[in-house]
């Protein structure tokens, strides 16, 4: 091992500096969320023009369980507080950003690779649909599940990458605090 170096069992290598291994990781797991999530929704509103083919077909059939459709959703998780004024769309954003900020100071202490590559796909998703929210005034979900049981279709909620995101980084968060070595506690 190099000068500044030194071994920590929990994560490997550490850098003696302010950015250590596991800040990377969830830096770096931030950024791909974000481009993931930024790239499929350019792709699929730019490139594949979903609105049309969604305009023209109701959906696009990927696979017998999935479709894309187009949602603009203006509210938060699940189409809760949907509402197209000004003064709660500028509220939502006050507390997502706060949220981060939190999640963020959260990474920045986390002693675990895992917690800390889940809390960065968590910021990153929600700093994808921030991104959303500002640009076209909502969320653009595009990906319907559906399963047909006994001829009656079941829908769960269109969703995107960043919400797929956001939920795996909770099931990783869950899996670390509840049987991961003791990570750091959330501010």
């Amino acid at each position: 091992m190099g000068p500044g170096f030194r071994r920590d069992d929990t994560v490997g290598l550490v850098g003696s500096g302010p950015m250590t291994s596991p800040l990377r990781a969830g830096l770096l797991a931030a950024v791909v969320t974000l481009i993931a999530d930024q790239a499929s929704k350019l792709w699929l509103l730019d490139v594949f023009d979903l609105a049309h083919r969604v305009a023209a077909s109701g959906a696009v059939r990927v696979t017998p369980f999935l479709d894309l459709v187009l949602a603009w959703n203006t509210g938060i998780s699940f189409g809760w507080l949907q509402d197209d004024s000004a003064v709660i769309q500028i509220g939502l954003m006050a507390i997502k950003a706060l949220a981060v900020i939190l999640l963020a100071v959260w990474m920045a202490r986390s002693r675990t690779l895992l917690a800390t590559i889940a809390l960065g796909m968590i910021i990153g998703g929600a700093i994808g649909n921030a991104i959303d929210r500002i640009a076209y005034g909502a969320v653009v979900d595009f990906a319907l599940l559906h399963v047909e049981i006994a001829g009656k279709t079941l829908n769960w909620y269109v969703f995107n990458l960043a919400d797929v995101a956001i939920v795996a980084g909770v099931i990783g968060l869950l899996y670390d605090s509840l049987l991961g070595i003791p990570a750091a506690k959330a501010p």
